[in-house]
C-alpha cells in the first residue's frame, strides 16, 4: 500500500487506513439498506439505516482521534480528517432521509424515480470505496472518479423529473408537503456530497505523489 510505503507503519496509521475503509463500507450498507427500505416502505429497515449512521459516528471519532494522536505526517492530516468528515456528513444525509421515511408514505407517482436515485446513490458509494482502494494502492483513480460524476449527472436529471411530478401531486397540508420536499432534496443531495468526497480523495492522491 502506498500509505504504508510513504509513511511509518505504526499501528495508528494502519488503524486509520482500515477504519476509513470501514466507514465507506458502512456508507455503502446504509445506502443499500435505504434503497430497499424505500422500495418496500419498510419501517424496520429505515431504523437499521439510523443505527448504521450511529456506528459511522463512532468510526469517525476513532479515525480523528488516531490522526490527532500523530498518525501520518502533519501535512496530510487535515485532508484525511476532512475526507472522513465529508463521508460522515453523507451518512447523516442518509439517516435524515430514513428518519423522514419513518413518518411519511412516498407517493406512488414518485416511487420508481426516487428508488432509482437511491440505487444510484448506492452505486456511487460503491465507486467511492473502489476509488479509495485505488488511492491507497497508488493506482490512478481518475476513471472511477469519472464514473462518480456520471452517476451524479444522472441523479441531477432525475431530480428535475421528480420535482416536476411532485408539483402535480395533491398535498394534504403544509407539513406533508414539507416532508415530501425534504425527502426529495435530501435524497438528491447525497450524490453531491459523495462527489465532494471523491474530489477530496483526488486532493489526497495528488498530495501523496
Amino acid at each position: 500500500m502506498v500509505f504504508r510505503k510513504i509513511f511509518s507503519q505504526g499501528k495508528k496509521e494502519l488503524d486509520v487506513i482500515e477504519d476509513i475503509r470501514r466507514q465507506i463500507k458502512l456508507l455503502c450498507s446504509a445506502c443499500e439498506t435505504f434503497r430497499t427500505a424505500l422500495e418496500k416502505q419498510d419501517k424496520e429497515l429505515f431504523w437499521d439505516v439510523i443505527d448504521l449512521e450511529r456506528e459511522g459516528d463512532s468510526i469517525r471519532r476513532e479515525v480523528v482521534s488516531h490522526i490527532y494522536e500523530g498518525a501520518f505526517l502533519p501535512y496530510l492530516r487535515p485532508d484525511l480528517c476532512k475526507f472522513v468528515e465529508i463521508v460522515d456528513e453523507v451518512l447523516g444525509l442518509v439517516k435524515d432521509a430514513a428518519s423522514l421515511g419513518l413518518n411519511m408514505e412516498l407517493p406512488e407517482q414518485l416511487k420508481d424515480d426516487c428508488t432509482r436515485v437511491a440505487l444510484l446513490n448506492f452505486r456511487m458509494s460503491e465507486m467511492l470505496l473502489f476509488t479509495y482502494d485505488a488511492v491507497v494502492k497508488g493506482q490512478d483513480p481518475r476513471e472511477k472518479m469519472l464514473a462518480i460524476r456520471i452517476y451524479e449527472k444522472k441523479i441531477d436529471d432525475l431530480k428535475a423529473a421528480i420535482f416536476g411530478e411532485a408539483y402535480r401531486i395533491p398535498i394534504r397540508d403544509f407539513w406533508a408537503g414539507k416532508r415530501l420536499s425534504d425527502m426529495i432534496k435530501g435524497l438528491t443531495m447525497i450524490s453531491d456530497m459523495i462527489e465532494d468526497a471523491s474530489d477530496h480523495l483526488q486532493i489526497i492522491h495528488v498530495s501523496m505523489r
